[in-house]
């Protein structure tokens, strides 16, 4: 009985030490304004290590300060002007990449990994600090949101990841530090399905609901912060990916939301940012399948305190699942 109640103390114990030791963020953090050295690694050296940059968002704390910050444009009242403005950072970007080449096959294998595909490789620097932060999620964070749990996949996918931090390591240097969490969110993922009655010609479908989804969240005053076609990207290099008919992923950002939490406190949560939904169809299917990470995934792994940030977390994660269900879709 004793040896079983030891056993059962030092399982709970490992359990523990798993639960609580989790990482979360990778940040170099380099004294100094690294902006210059930070540009010429996103454009010119990661090719090197076998990742591709899809829409660049450089310099965002500079549309905060106009959108935000400033009482009049072009002699008019700014209905934006936050009279709580405060400039807070020097530099704030979000660069979404993505390696290809070694994606492909986690792709076919596990979809959902779209969901952080591409994934954002971000600069911040705050004002009132002479430092900058260069980093992404880590890999196992990324995997666990989005529910992957086979172990060749999972290996697969963190293996893309030491030649990347090796590079930001040489090309902006300073110390690593590694944030940790305890605990995802009950339900980390967001996931849809429409069914659709499929055309001879699927492009007349496609075009039609991105043309929907767009406007849709357009005129809920989100952004289409970028968009990548792994299907198109695959033809182009002549790489098979026969099991889907379409594969593509969209990148949302909400400014004012945005804004309101990297401008006020918390820029090292743009890793997240800006949001991936991937959407793919597979091969003579007529189904749409579509996932996102939510919202509350930054809550939980970045330990964000802040009652007002937090809250519009909620509202943002009910919000997109409202646009998805007004656009046909099944929540799954």
């Amino acid at each position: 009985m004793i040896k079983k109640l030891i056993r059962t103390i030092l399982l709970l114990s490992v359990a523990a030490t798993m639960a609580f030791g989790a990482q979360a963020v990778r940040f170099n953090v380099v004294d100094g304004n690294a902006e210059e050295r930070y540009n010429s690694l996103i454009n010119k050296k990661i090719v090197s290590v076998g990742y591709v940059l899809s829409d660049p968002h450089e310099r965002i704390n500079d549309a905060y300060k106009k959108k935000y910050g400033e009482k009049t444009i072009d002699g008019k009242p700014n209905e934006d002007y936050d009279p709580d403005w405060k400039e807070t950072l020097d530099n704030l970007g979000f660069f979404s990449i993505a390696n290809d080449v070694a994606l492909r096959e986690i792709l076919i294998s596990n979809p959902e990994i779209g969901g952080f595909s591409p994934f954002n490789l971000h600069v911040y620097k705050k004002k009132n600090e002479n430092k900058t932060y260069v980093g992404h999620l880590v890999p196992e964070v990324m995997l666990d949101v989005v529910g992957i749990k086979d172990e060749a996949a999972r290996t697969k996918f963190a293996a893309m990841f030491p030649a990347l931090d090796d590079l930001v390591q040489k090309e902006i240097g300073g110390k690593v530090e590694i944030t940790e969490y305890t605990a995802l969110p009950e339900k980390p993922m967001m996931n849809f399905e429409i069914t659709f009655d499929r055309p001879e010609d699927l492009a007349d479908y496609i075009d039609g609901f991105q043309e929907s989804f767009e406007a849709a969240f357009e005129e809920n005053k989100y952004i289409i912060a970028g968009y990548k076609n792994f299907k198109e990207s695959y033809s182009e290099l002549k790489l098979e990916f026969a099991k889907y008919d379409a594969y593509f992923v969209y990148s949302l950002c909400h400014f004012t939301y945005s804004y309101n939490i990297f401008n006020k406190g918390r820029p090292d949560a743009g890793a997240f940012a800006p949001c991936s939904m991937y959407m793919y169809i597979e091969k003579d299917s007529n189904k749409l399948v579509i996932g996102m990470p939510k919202l509350a995934n930054w809550t939980a792994v970045l330990n964000m305190k802040d009652e007002v940030m937090n809250k519009s977390v909620e509202d943002l994660d009910k919000e997109i699942i409202k646009i998805m269900i007004s656009l046909g879709a099944k929540e799954i």
